[in-house]
């Protein structure tokens, strides 16, 4: 499902006009985006945890030619399925 396929998902459920859910949406993103960049957790209970975590530098190779590199350290985004979203799915 693409954000389009979501925005049309809701608008059938809540016959709100397309583009306030559009915009809805998005801010929805935004918001989540803010939060994660300003190293805060967000929480949705019975949906899943967005937080980041830190990765060590490590070393890696270069699949074309073996060469050892090296690979920075980064921040990057988690995602944690809450109980009621593993239930739904499973």
């Amino acid at each position: 499902m693409h954000k389009s396929d979501l925005v049309s998902v809701v608008v059938g459920k809540t016959n709100l006009p397309k583009k306030d859910v559009e915009k809805t949406i998005n801010e929805v993103f935004d918001s989540i985006s803010d939060a994660l960049s300003n190293g805060e957790k967000v929480q949705l209970i019975g949906f899943g945890t967005f937080e980041t975590r830190e990765r060590k530098e490590r070393e890696g190779r270069n699949p074309s030619t073996g060469e050892t590199i090296k690979i920075p350290k980064a921040t990057v985004p988690t995602f944690k399925p809450g109980k009621a979203l593993k239930e739904k799915v499973d």
